[in-house]
């Protein structure tokens, strides 16, 4: 088993890796393209990259290769032989299961001390490559904005040499009312050695810039704005333009929750609730403290009131009840003249602007501390989330490929590829859940796991027990019962017939089946009491008694030599339907369920239309019975 997975497993992980790397590029190729970095940093990225991906591809890997290695002995029949040797699927896992576990303690080993430092390093790199700035290239014909606070076209570019020809120049760099021009010939373009300075180096041209404007004290007040116009054999324009790579310090990221370990992040969640609680405590008794009614309420007090009151708010903060304080102040605001009145209701307004200014900033940096903790909790949640996610999906894909028993890169890697779309998109849906505080920080983690542990379960158990859950002909076949199409009867002439059928008592047999189809086309209706339908728990005796009826005469027929009895034969319907429920529900049981609407309503709808189909079932058997009877009738009389 290890020969065969192992391969696989090396195999699939470094196409899963590959390929989530090239997603990595796509979505940071404009950081990196036109910059001008060297290869040594672009290989230190994609290392850093590859060695963060590896949570991503390695679940995906352990799902396509148990897949893989459990379709292809399934389609080799090499597990077939095993399970008919008496070894159990579970002991064939075995060597399997230990494996997948020593992948997945070596994946929080790696999550926990090596991720924090893979991140750190990658994110710092992809800083530094963002905020460098990209590599000079002048186009043909269009303005260059690049260079910060100049505006560069070019007309023409010469190959041979980087002659720039027909080359102006905005220069916008102490501010827009104090541009200038400048026009030229030709021109060169080159760095400076510590590639700090760009240096221009410009033929035959012109330059023209406004001044600042100056009033003059000549008559009629006019102002005159002074422009300085230059002409040039030869210039060298020196521009800011820092082209280096200048590396991120990683001090900083390291103090955040990408650069920690799981003892790390337990330590900051401890201080940082700590710190929350101590912010709330703050807010909640500077409100309670600077509430407007109750200074209002002590202003002017005698000095025995403001003990009375005071050791009052101790007892009444101590058993958390509001201070009530006997005063009508309605009645005092009322007693007021109009202007004191609305100089109240102004004061009063504006008071409480700005409490409510105040604490909206407050809230504001509440809620910056409380996304801090939930962005350590998620993170330490997600050092588990990757190992059991590997054992997850082991036992999801080793069952799944014992099942289908397909091997190679075709349906396993698009059941592969579904199943782990899902997953994504659960695992991103509960992660931006607990990263917003919807809901808690497991919950939102662990979501995934919890939505595919039951699938994995009832994989297994169904591939222990040799279901044909995922067979297409089962599905099909139910679908057309659904539908009313059934399975044709297939009746073939036998080269050998040992005992001959005895026409003479298959005709009362016959007979019997014309009444008794008559009697239950007469008795049993298409609608049925919903309360009678279940109480007799889904099951219709009378339908399977008549379809056993059919099968004895079947049976018995299927050994003659007439051709045209044999036809006959396959116009039997094979009779299904008169049991819709595969509990043996007793009369109670079923009762408790009808009275549960939401549930028992759909499936008395879907009997109800099954039973329409058992009765078109029935007329077709008594139709064929008596076409039947007249030939035989006919043939021996």
């Amino acid at each position: 088993m290890l020969q065969t997975f192992l391969p696989l497993f090396a195999m699939t992980f470094g196409i899963c890796l590959f390929i989530v790397l090239m997603q990595f590029l796509w979505r940071y190729i404009d950081d990196m393209v036109g910059k001008g970095l060297e290869m040594a940093v672009l290989g230190e990225m994609f290392f850093y990259a590859a060695l963060f991906l590896v949570p991503m591809a390695l679940p995906l890997a352990v799902l396509l290769a148990s897949l893989m290695t459990f379709g292809n002995l399934g389609e080799r029949l090499e597990l077939l032989a095993m399970k008919s040797a008496g070894v159990s699927l579970l002991h064939i896992m075995r060597p399997l299961i230990v494996t997948i576990g020593i992948v997945s303690v070596g994946a929080f080993f790696f999550q926990n001390n090596a991720m924090p430092v893979v991140q750190v390093k990658l994110y710092s790199l992809l800083y530094s490559m963002r905020a460098k700035s990209p590599e000079l290239d002048i186009p043909e014909g269009v303005f260059y904005k690049e260079i910060s606070g100049y505006n560069v076209y070019v007309k023409e570019k010469d190959q041979r040499d980087g002659l720039l020809k027909d080359v102006m120049i905005y220069d916008y760099s102490e501010g827009f009312n104090n541009t200038m021009v400048t026009v030229a010939d030709s021109g060169r373009l080159k760095t400076s050695a510590d590639k700090l300075f760009l240096v221009l180096t410009l033929y035959n041209g012109e330059s023209f810039q406004n001044m600042t404007r100056q009033s003059s004290a000549s008559a009629g007040n006019t102002s005159d704005v002074p422009n300085r116009r230059e002409t040039f054999t030869t210039r060298e324009v020196l521009i800011e333009f820092d082209g280096n790579f200048t590396r991120t310090d990683e001090s900083f990221l390291q103090n955040q929750y990408v650069g920690k370990n799981l003892t790390d992040l337990q330590s900051s969640i401890d201080s940082m609730n700590v710190k929350l609680d101590s912010i709330k405590n703050i807010n909640s008794n500077e409100i309670y403290t600077y509430a407007y009614l109750k200074s209002f309420a002590l202003k002017g007090a005698p000095t025995d009131t403001l003990f009375m009151l005071a050791e009052a708010s101790k007892e009444n903060r101590r058993k958390e009840q509001p201070l009530i304080l006997p005063s009508n102040y309605d009645s005092l605001f009322q007693a007021e003249p109009a202007n004191v009145k609305a100089a109240l209701l102004t004061r009063a307004k504006s008071a409480a602007e700005n409490v409510r200014t105040d604490y909206y900033f407050r809230a504001a940096t509440l809620g910056d501390e409380a996304y801090k903790v939930r962005r350590h909790l998620t993170e330490w949640h997600n050092k588990f989330t990757v190992s059991f996610a590997c054992l997850v999906f082991f036992f999801i894909g080793a069952p799944l490929g014992a099942i289908i028993r397909k091997g190679g890169l075709g349906t396993p890697v698009v059941l592969s590829v579904i199943l782990f779309i899902f997953y994504y998109v659960v695992n991103n849906i509960g992660f931006k859940m607990a990263r917003d505080g919807v809901w808690a920080a497991w919950q939102g983690m662990w979501l995934s796991s919890a939505v595919l542990t039951p699938l994995g379960v009832f994989l297994t158990y169904k591939a222990i027990n040799d279901s044909v859950i995922l067979n297409a002909d089962t599905y099909i076949n139910a679908l057309k019962n659904l539908i009313g199409k059934r399975s044709a009867r297939k009746v073939e002439l036998k080269e050998v017939i040992i005992y001959s059928p005895d026409y003479n008592a298959v005709i009362p047999k016959l007979e019997q089946l014309i009444v008794d189809t008559e009697t239950y086309l007469s008795r049993h209706k298409r609608w049925i009491n919903y309360f009678a339908y279940w109480r007799q728990g889904g099951k219709d005796t009378s339908a399977e008694k008549l379809a056993n009826e059919v099968e004895e005469i079947v049976e018995v027929l299927e050994n003659s030599d007439l051709i045209l009895i044999l036809n006959k034969l396959m116009d039997y319907p094979i009779i299904g339907g008169y049991n819709q429920l595969k509990a043996n529900l007793s009369k109670r049981a079923g009762f408790i369920i009808g009275l549960i609407f939401p549930l028992g309503i759909p499936v008395y709808l879907l009997a109800t239309y099954q039973r329409k189909l058992l009765r078109q079932d029935i007329r077709s058997v008594k139709k064929t019975s008596e076409e039947l009877l007249d030939m035989i009738r006919e043939r021996f009389k």
